[in-house]
């Protein structure tokens, strides 16, 4: 006499072919699993390369794949002994120094496996077996993930410096790494979703102890600076600060100037995450016409120097500009004049007193930039021009 299975019980028989499919390719699919990683990963083409690391990483996949197939069948989450497996597992990842951009990676990879190993198995007239375990995997994928991250944070945090860890999460902000919140949760830095990138040049990037520098300078800095920070090369500073209040932006920088002990140039510009390498690419472009100071005034922006950005794209009017700064290096220390003088809303006693000298000294110097010049740096025509040229000057673009 046949006997009639219901509810529950049911289900598990009807989905019981697919299911038996995937567990009997566990080991086939985990070893798969490793070549691919190795294959578009340097970081886990190096640990596989330790045959006690390389079995350590097939035997996590096999695993996985293996509790996933059981528990998928039965509709039952990963238990917490599951998930503890998952933590240890990141842990250990993180605490070997895997990088966050390999460990990101490494989810996407093997989410993107993990769908190609249900198509394999599933048949043409499979369609309720895939829909079950297409709601099935969301929810407990999710978790899986969020386990794995979880390890993988505690083990780089006990890995890997916290000025590397900093380093690192601005540069997954900057590449729209997911990891991203978590990375802050970590660190107990601001995620928000608006930044203000602040690119600071150095034009001499030479730095004695350059990497170990760089790093003591950027932990001086966290001291009263709890944000992102990255040296992109050894010339140029990354910040990101969340972009409703700059004014700490500007301190920062001047703290960074004042580490440093020689002069730098400072740009910004605001964006969304998702878009940070967008914002990015414009300040460092600002950076490079922004004049280069000892103690930064301002965060330059695109309307402080949008003028001059595009004059380094016109080569003859950049050349022609040059040419007035050539003209006006011959004067006395003009150039400083001007920008003291435009800096200070072209108030003849304030400005000649920020530069030490007599009203009439002033009034020489500018008398002397329109016999140079042929322009009345009083003018809109010459406040246009030469306040252009000057910044140009002082960028040190035509050094």
């Amino acid at each position: 006499m046949a006997v009639q299975l219901t509810g529950h019980a049911a289900i598990v028989a009807m989905m019981s072919g697919l299911f038996t499919l995937l567990r009997s390719r566990v080991d086939r699919n985990a070893k798969r699993a490793i070549e691919v990683y190795t294959e578009q990963l340097p970081e886990y083409r190096a640990m596989a390369g330790n045959a006690p690391t390389r079995a350590e990483l097939v035997d996590f996949a096999t695993v996985l794949r293996r509790r996933t197939a059981e528990l998928a069948a039965d509709g039952e989450p990963f238990t917490e002994s599951d998930l503890a497996g998952m933590r240890a597992h990141g842990m250990s990842r993180g605490m070997s120094g895997v990088s966050l951009t390999s460990q990101q990676r490494v989810l996407v990879l093997h989410a993107t496996l993990t769908l190609r190993e249900i198509q394999e198995a599933t048949g043409p007239t499979d369609s309720d077996q895939l829909t079950h375990m297409l709601a099935w995997l969301p929810r407990n994928g999710l978790a899986a993930q969020n386990a794995f991250t979880d390890g993988y944070l505690n083990g780089l945090e006990r890995r890997v410096p916290e000025v590397r860890r900093v380093q690192g999460f601005a540069r997954a902000l900057l590449t729209g790494n997911p990891a991203a919140p978590d990375v802050a949760v970590s660190l107990g830095m601001p995620f928000v979703t608006r930044y203000v990138v602040v690119v600071v040049r150095i034009p001499d990037a030479s730095l004695p102890d350059a990497g170990q520098r760089r790093d003591e300078i950027i932990e001086e800095i966290l001291v009263d600076h709890r944000v992102p920070m990255t040296w992109h090369d050894p010339g140029e500073l990354v910040a990101l600060l969340p972009a409703d209040d700059t004014g700490p932006a500007l301190r920062l920088v001047r703290r960074f100037a004042e580490l440093l002990g020689r002069p730098c140039a400072v740009a910004a510009a605001t964006g969304a995450l998702g878009d940070l390498a967008a914002a990015l690419a414009s300040a460092r472009g600002l950076s490079q016409v922004a004049p280069v100071e000892a103690k930064p005034l301002r965060l330059n922006v695109m309307t402080d120097l949008f003028t001059e950005l595009g004059v380094r794209q016109m080569p003859e009017i950049d050349g022609w500009l040059r040419d007035l700064g050539d003209r006006l290096a011959t004067g006395p220390d003009l150039v400083r004049t001007l920008d003291c003088f435009y800096r200070n809303g072209m108030n003849r006693l304030t400005a000649a007193a920020v530069l030490h000298i007599h009203p009439r000294t002033l009034d020489y110097r500018l008398r002397r930039v329109r016999e140079l010049t042929t322009m009345d740096p009083l003018s809109v025509r010459g406040i246009r021009i030469l306040s252009t040229t000057v910044t140009l000057v002082l960028s040190g673009t035509w050094s």
